[in-house]
């Protein structure tokens, strides 16, 4: 199969996904969710997806469609469309699924694919997880990553808009 069709399989849809889910809970597999718009792709990133993926066998990542991203984030955004930061995500070899959801928080994907252990990023506590509460009612973790300093989003779109100003 080439790298191209190997990326595009990690893309799923939800029905798509909870089947893959189905089979990797046969083979006992440890799900990890995490979620996000990651509209421009950094070392942050990398770094958080990794550690992510280090707590279990299998990854899952969500991410806002590019209509959620706009209703979280103003309409300005997202710079990268659905289809690119998707794909960008999926050819992460620490990402084994990526999966779109419209909505403003995954909850839904959350409650469909009832991971063993949900993820976020520093910027977060446990309280303000977004399906922290059902995942520990089902048995499972919650993981706060801390960000590695230095690199945001929002930093790097208001350099880029420094630069189109001189």
């Amino acid at each position: 199969m080439s790298s191209k069709k190997k990326i595009e399989k990690k893309i799923q849809t939800l029905k798509e996904a909870k089947n893959t889910v189905k089979d990797w809970v046969l083979q006992n597999d440890t799900i990890v969710f995490t979620n996000g718009c990651f509209d421009i792709l950094h070392l942050g990133h990398l770094d958080y997806l990794s550690k992510a993926r280090d707590l279990g066998s299998k990854l899952i990542v969500g991410v806002n469609s590019s209509s959620s991203v706009r209703k979280l984030k103003g309409p300005s955004r997202p710079i990268n469309s659905t289809k690119s930061r998707s794909n960008l995500l999926a050819g992460f070899e620490c990402i084994d699924l990526v999966v779109v959801f419209n909505e403003e928080t995954p909850l839904n994907l959350i409650n469909e694919l009832k991971p063993s252990i949900l993820v976020k990023g520093g910027d977060y506590t446990i309280e303000t997880t977004v399906g922290a509460r059902e995942v520990l009612n089902s048995g499972g973790n919650v993981k706060i990553i801390p960000f590695l300093e230095g690199y945001s989003t929002s930093k790097i779109v208001t350099k880029i808009q420094s630069f189109s100003k001189t």
